[in-house]
């Protein structure tokens, strides 16, 4: 990447919370979450790759409707009725369960009920309901009927934001050329952003020097 990067971005906190950036790969699926009222039938599946940010994304929007989380897996011992009637539900990682038969039956059970109720239902998953390895055809066909909010991978913008907001959490200042520099070189998840900063800082506090590009290279090359 050529040139120095500018931290003029068109970012912004959402729901109050510092650490969650907008930017062109998440803008349209935070879109979709703030305006639950707009889904079809009141569900939602919200995808996107590893280290994306959907958690938090789907997090958010727990909070902000006091919707209980369980885990798809988890379904098959939950108390579908109860969580139903928080009127909103976060059902994480819902690519999952293919071929856990308990957990298929719960979460079509959940599907079905939230409709009848007119409860709110969030999804969130890395692949395409097909990819889910579904056995259950009545679960697979509402599945692949969800409506679609899309994370993409971290973009530039936003993998800079987050580097500098993490920076300035640990209160260490680091050149506009440095963060540039990471941007280039580490792999597109916010998770490694995370990883990376964390071992930035530790190298520098261990060896008493400023963390700069020499640092930063000596530490992504060991790995540790």
């Amino acid at each position: 990447m050529a040139g120095q990067m500018a931290f003029d971005l068109p970012l912004r906190a959402a729901r109050g919370r510092a650490d969650f950036f907008i930017s062109p790969a998440n803008a349209q699926a935070l879109a979709a979450i703030d305006t639950p009222e707009a889904w079809p039938q009141g569900r939602l599946l919200l995808r996107g790759p590893e280290g994306a940010g959907k958690s938090h994304l789907a997090g958010l929007w727990a909070e902000a409707q006091g919707a209980p989380t369980v885990s798809a897996e988890a379904l098959q011992w939950a108390d579908v009725p109860g969580l139903v009637a928080a009127r909103a539900v976060l059902v994480e990682d819902g690519d999952a369960i293919g071929g856990q038969p308990e957990a298929e039956s719960a979460l079509f059970h959940l599907h079905n009920l939230a409709a009848a109720e007119g409860a709110l239902l969030l999804l969130t998953a890395t692949r395409a309901p097909r990819d889910w390895g579904l056995t259950l055809p009545d679960l697979a066909s509402r599945m692949a009927a969800l409506p679609l909010a899309q994370i993409e991978a971290p973009d530039d913008a936003l993998l800079a934001a987050v580097l500098v907001k993490l920076f300035a959490d640990r209160q260490v200042l680091v050149s506009p050329a440095l963060i540039t520099w990471l941007v280039a070189h580490i792999d597109r998840s916010l998770a490694e952003v995370r990883q990376v900063v964390e071992r930035l800082d530790a190298a520098a506090l261990a060896l008493g020097v400023p963390i700069n590009r020499r640092l930063a290279q000596r530490v992504l090359d060991s790995g540790t």
